[in-house]
């Protein structure tokens, strides 16, 4: 049974849901702003210094615990569709999980959509992948991490890295990734009557600002239809209340089928995102715990 302290991240979505209903013309940036509040789920994990960077023209932010090694990276990818998030809304929840690996944390405030639309967004991934590359960071300790849209960037950057012949990461970790940019899933309808913020119009609607006038099922675009051979190890959560539940399930199942090292934890009762709320409800302390602990060997920091 799921704490009390964890319907905080129900309060804000229904909150979100209320107002974008008051308001069904509200503005692009209005919705960033509100999305920002996201932010606010998390307490700042403290002991952790926040630089600014600029990555090859990409605004980023350094997270860097106190004590932490200098030698191995988490390249993050905030969430919001491509279209809203930003470094700032994510950097305590990332900052949170860069503590409890041990090392540094990079985020980036990538383009959005719908001013800059796919293959943009992957471009920059990688680009930003091989700055780290050329800082001499190891491919061998680095890991990509996301949520959400992030957890497709996360994903398919890597793709699009081993498609290019760049040596790749040492792990994927998808935080409640969306996928689908077709909203096929089942779990639209069978988690309907619990999901408290996305629905099968929301998803398409991003979506289509998101991919512009790229085919929905481009295997960079939507990694369901990625072939996944030869890709690293991949640690998927998702809560279980999901409306998009089915899309970690289904890239799970495409792991497998290729033989890819994969984990796909699914968290009763959570909702999208839910590790947001890390420092203040412990389902995200325990899903942040579990993600250290799968990937601190994967980068040599066991």
């Amino acid at each position: 049974m799921r704490s009390k302290k964890a319907e905080a991240i129900e309060v804000l979505f229904d909150s979100f849901v209320a107002r974008m209903s008051e308001k069904p013309d509200m503005e692009l940036d209005e919705l960033r702003d509100l999305i920002e509040e996201c932010g606010d789920l998390a307490r700042d994990p403290g002991g952790v210094d926040y630089l600014d960077v600029d990555v090859d023209g990409t605004p980023s932010l350094w997270l860097v615990p106190h004590g932490c090694s200098d030698d191995h990276v988490l390249l993050c990818f905030h969430g919001g569709g491509c279209v809203t998030g930003t470094r700032f809304s994510h950097r305590k929840m990332f900052a949170h999980i860069a503590k409890a690996v041990g090392c540094r944390a990079l985020v980036i405030d990538y383009a959005r959509a719908p001013e800059h639309t796919h293959p943009s967004q992957i471009n920059e991934g990688l680009k930003a992948y091989k700055w780290l590359l050329q800082q001499g960071i190891d491919a061998s300790s680095i890991a990509t991490v996301g949520d959400s849209a992030g957890g497709n960037l996360c994903t398919a950057v890597v793709l699009h890295a081993r498609d290019s012949g760049v040596e790749l990461p040492a792990a994927v970790i998808p935080l409640s990734p969306w996928y689908d940019m077709e909203a096929t899933g089942k779990s639209f309808e069978s988690n309907a009557a619990v999901e408290r913020l996305i629905t099968r119009e929301v998803s398409l609607s991003m979506s289509q600002m998101y991919i512009g006038d790229c085919s929905p099922r481009d295997p960079l675009v939507n990694p369901i239809h990625a072939d996944f051979k030869n890709f690293p190890p991949t640690y998927i959560q998702v809560g279980g209340y999901e409306a998009i539940l089915d899309d970690s399930l289904r890239v799970a199942k495409k792991l497998e089928e290729c033989g890819v090292e994969y984990r796909c934890d699914v968290f009763p009762e959570m909702q999208h995102v839910f590790q947001f709320m890390a420092g203040n409800a412990p389902e995200a302390d325990e899903a942040i715990s579990r993600l250290a602990d799968w990937v601190r060997p994967k980068l040599g920091l066991a």
